[in-house]
């Protein structure tokens, strides 16, 4: 047999001569991978699906609910109406008081000033001009006491009266004959008031 009859029986599993047949190698079979099964998605009922519609709301229980809002509406609005109306007067005070400060010193001096002026000043005798001088300073304290008392802003002298360390200043103490202790004998410096609040307490002369 030539060379190449062998090669084909060879490869064709036929048993060469004078030998035993060769059995062919099995073939693998393929494994085959198990399909993948995708996650079960839990599908809500068709009747879940529904919407709901709210309930209808009696026309009666409507109206008492808006009749409510209205009513706490009109109470935070009288609410904020009256806070606001506070903080605008505390904020008016506190600049009149800022103002008045200011003008004090000036008032004061004036006082002074009509303080030293003589009694004959204001009469017929005096000097010419003297007394319409002396006038004129009374016009000018008048009219500063005026303009501050439309702000809210009153003098108060506490001569003859009990002291008060919350509305005077004790600036000194001196016996007194019939006058009961701690009664004001001399004011010193008149004080202020805004709006019934002390914005500058008296300075007095206290009895012992």
């Amino acid at each position: 047999m030539s060379e190449r009859e062998e090669t084909l029986r060879s490869d064709t599993g036929a048993p060469p001569e004078g030998g035993e047949p060769v059995a062919a190698e099995p073939e693998t079979p393929a494994v085959e991978e198990p399909p993948v099964e995708e996650p079960a998605v839990d599908e809500p009922p068709v009747e879940d699906l529904a919407v709901e519609e709210p309930p209808v709301e009696e026309p009666e229980a409507a109206a008492a609910r808006y009749l409510e809002l209205a009513k706490r509406t009109q109470a935070d609005f009288e609410n904020y109406r009256k806070r606001m109306a506070r903080e605008n007067a505390v904020a008016a005070d506190r600049g009149a008081a800022r103002l008045a400060k200011e003008l004090l010193p000036a008032l004061d001096h004036l006082e002074l000033a009509l303080k030293a002026a003589p009694p004959e000043a204001t009469q017929q005798a005096s000097p010419a001009g003297a007394g319409d001088l002396i006038k004129g300073f009374a016009m000018v304290r008048d009219e500063l006491l005026a303009g501050l008392g439309k702000a809210g802003i009153q003098a108060f002298s506490p001569q003859g009266e009990q002291f008060d360390p919350n509305q005077h200043e004790a600036m000194a103490q001196r016996p007194a004959g019939e006058a009961e202790p701690g009664t004001v004998l001399e004011v010193y410096q008149q004080g202020y008031r805004v709006n019934g609040a002390v914005l500058r307490p008296a300075r007095v002369v206290v009895a012992q």
